[in-house]
């Protein structure tokens, strides 16, 4: 199928960019950066070309007829399509076959992918490597490293199929808790390796993390290959006029990972109010141990755009009390971008995101009497206090953690590849 005659060839002079998703809606973190990441390089005239997976949440777009076939996780299905949805899962020859098909029509000068796992798949990426192009990936979380992409079993971090030992994912059904999606994640890491689809393909990998980097290298990947370039937010956008409230605030979704339950017992012992913006699979629970504990806890269901911000905005600060590796939570740098500190808790990321004393605090992961000291002590201060914490977290993120940063970040490293 040709692409519709909407689309235009690009100037000779013009550069031409892949931006590689599964999704092509704002679904979460990744979809935002690869979005934020198209408007950056269309802006200095850049002809951006999308290769994502059929939705029907899509955005529109003239490179749509290009997209792969969907699969949606938690539909009811037949064994049949099963067994054809755990292929593509593993090697979707489909993307393989479009994907050649649309560098012929629009040969790019560079392919950056962001989240390709289990749905376009990594079989796209000798199709690039044999067309000579350029490849980048982002790295939003530890796919490249652990099967099941977070380090994490029963709530703890895990690190167990480390030096090889996949199997591991399987034994300890770390994919949803099912034997049969484990042993299906097992066979595409398998098969993933053998190949060489991620490590014979790549030339770039870049992490938001500095966390992420040295991971990645414990973890075998090679040092060179690793690129530390922090996620971005556009601060001037951002209003820093607000009368703040008496409360914290929590903004994500309601997982086991992110820590909630130990941010509810912490802000039940410092007595302080909590407004949890989200919603998710522990929501339930959450609700039932706020009022089990007597915490003061209002839960505001799921909030975007200015609701959220102005939610933040009014805050004494955010909280993230995650309890797994995160990466460099966007969210860090917008509660800076509207002038409040951050509480994070020490893993992952989140501590190189925050300066401690000034710009923040930090608290053990995991722990209730830590994390209850840290809120008491953020509310302690004067307002005047935090909200000088939270405007020097603005300045920090107007100059290392700006749009401009990023793109100039991200420019070097395509013409460093470009020009091999």
């Amino acid at each position: 199928m040709n692409a519709p005659v909407a689309i235009k060839a690009a100037a000779a002079d013009t550069r031409r960019l892949l931006n590689i998703n599964n999704y092509f809606y704002r679904r979460g973190g990744a979809e935002t950066v690869f979005f934020d990441h198209t408007a950056l390089f269309e802006e200095i005239g850049w002809d951006v070309v999308p290769f994502a997976m059929e939705h029907e949440n899509n955005l529109p777009s003239p490179w749509s007829d290009y997209f792969v076939s969907e699969i949606e996780y938690g539909r009811e299905i037949g064994f049949k399509d099963k067994v054809v949805q755990a292929a593509k899962v593993i090697y979707s020859f489909e993307a393989r076959d479009k994907i050649r098909r649309l560098i012929d029509r629009a040969r790019p000068d560079v392919a950056h992918a962001h989240n390709i796992y289990h749905h376009i798949s990594p079989a796209i990426f000798p199709v690039l490597k044999e067309a000579g192009i350029p490849l980048i990936m982002t790295a939003h979380d530890l796919k490249l490293a652990c099967p099941s992409y977070k380090m994490l079993r029963d709530g703890r971090i895990c690190e167990a199929c480390r030096g090889g030992r996949i199997h591991n994912v399987a034994i300890h059904r770390c994919v949803k808790d099912s034997l049969t999606l484990s042993t299906v994640v097992l066979g595409e890491t398998i098969i993933h390796r053998t190949l060489g689809l991620y490590r014979n393909t790549i030339d770039r990998i870049v992490v938001p993390s500095r966390f992420y980097r040295e991971k990645l290298i414990e973890w075998g990947w090679p040092a060179e290959r690793l690129v530390h370039i922090p996620n971005f937010v556009d601060a001037e956008r951002f209003s820093t006029d607000w009368a703040e409230g008496d409360y914290f605030v929590f903004a994500g979704r309601l997982a086991p990972e992110k820590g909630i339950a130990t941010l509810i017992r912490a802000a039940a012992k410092a007595k302080q109010k909590l407004v949890i913006a989200g919603t998710g699979e522990e929501e339930a629970m959450l609700k039932s141990l706020a009022e089990s504990t007597g915490a003061d806890v209002t839960f505001a269901g799921y909030l975007s755009g200015e609701k959220l911000f102005q939610l933040i905005g009014q805050s004494r600060g955010l909280v993230l009390p995650s309890e797994w590796y995160e990466n460099a939570p966007i969210s860090i740098l917008e509660a800076y971008a509207l002038g409040r500190p951050v509480i994070g808790a020490a893993i992952g990321g989140i501590p190189e995101m925050v300066y401690e004393g000034e710009t923040g605090l930090t608290a053990k992961a995991g722990s209730v009497e830590d994390l209850a000291e840290r809120l008491a002590d953020l509310a302690s201060r004067p307002a005047a206090e935090r909200a000088a914490m939270g405007l020097k977290g603005r300045n920090w993120v107007l100059q290392e953690f700006s749009r401009h940063a990023y793109r100039q970040r991200m420019l070097d490293l395509y013409q460093s590849l470009s020009s091999r």
